[in-house]
């Protein structure tokens, strides 16, 4: 049903219907008390572009430092939120599973917000994370030392760019030590062998895909742009010379980015491999 409201929202004109979307897109509130095991809560960092993370916290108590994942949902730059149902119970199941503190960004959508919105509202939170006077925000034992930035689909993207940010302006007290990109969303002009061959596949036909991209990039930028081709003939990011944190990228096997995740892999300084697919994260 959320898939052919995607689909349904989709204007001609390049803008999309929120009205439609809102209808199908449920959310679901901040909780102090525990569900699941898990307290949540909204913090906002710029009232102004409603940009806000929520913070999911482990209902028990820990003595010891916990590590601090803050994740980006996807959508294709231009669907669902931090309050987004499928976005909250997929953040409360990682909190849950792993122990670790959860920061699910909310960040500005396009195509209201194109390019570079989205990268400058995840950057914000992490500097705003970075900054002791806004450490009365956080729980006392978490471990700034220990951050991780992940996101799914374009959501994936999103972490890597800001991973990238982050690396350039040098941050205080947050330490990037690992980047989890899963089936993160990332194109080029060139159709790749996995989008000719899963052109249809369902939520994210290359239709559906390059409708996104156009609603996404700056005016009159093809798909070689560096916020979708990174690796491209237009790149202008050199990871080898940063202090880039370990990377884990998650490739989707029925997914029409199935390549392009593989070139942002190959792209990546390796410290290991593994062979073995991730069919259900999280399940």
């Amino acid at each position: 049903m959320f898939g052919f409201a995607v689909n349904f929202s989709r204007r001609s004109d390049g803008t999309i219907n929120r009205y439609i979307m809102n209808l199908f897109d449920f959310k679901a509130p901040p909780s102090q008390q525990p569900f699941d095991g898990v307290k949540t809560s909204d913090t906002v960092v710029d009232a102004t572009r409603n940009l806000y993370f929520r913070l999911f916290l482990p209902s028990l108590n820990q003595d010891d430092d916990v590590p601090v994942i803050v994740y980006f949902h996807g959508g294709g730059f231009a669907y669902l939120s931090a309050s987004s149902i499928p976005c909250d119970d997929f953040c409360r199941r990682l909190c849950k599973k792993t122990g670790a503190v959860i920061i699910s960004v909310n960040y500005r959508l396009a195509p209201e917000h194109k390019y570079p919105s989205q990268y400058d509202d995840g950057f914000d939170v992490l500097k705003f994370i970075d900054d002791n006077a806004n450490a009365k925000n956080l729980p006392l034992n978490v471990n700034l030392k220990q951050c991780f930035i992940a996101g799914d689909s374009a959501g994936g993207n999103l972490a890597h760019h800001v991973a990238v940010k982050a690396c350039e302006y040098g941050l205080r007290n947050v330490k990037l030590i690992g980047l989890i990109a899963i089936q993160p969303f990332f194109g080029g002009e060139e159709r790749t062998e996995s989008e000719t061959r899963i052109v249809d596949a369902p939520m994210i036909s290359v239709k559906g895909t390059d409708w996104l991209w156009k609603a996404f990039l700056p005016e009159g930028s093809d798909r070689n742009h560096p916020a979708c081709n990174v690796f491209g003939p237009k790149s202008v990011d050199d990871i080898s010379r940063l202090k880039f944190p370990a990377t884990m990228v998650v490739v989707g096997g029925f997914d029409p980015m199935h390549d392009w995740q593989i070139r942002l892999s190959n792209g990546i300084p390796k410290y290991y491999e593994l062979n073995r697919c991730i069919s259900k994260w999280l399940g």
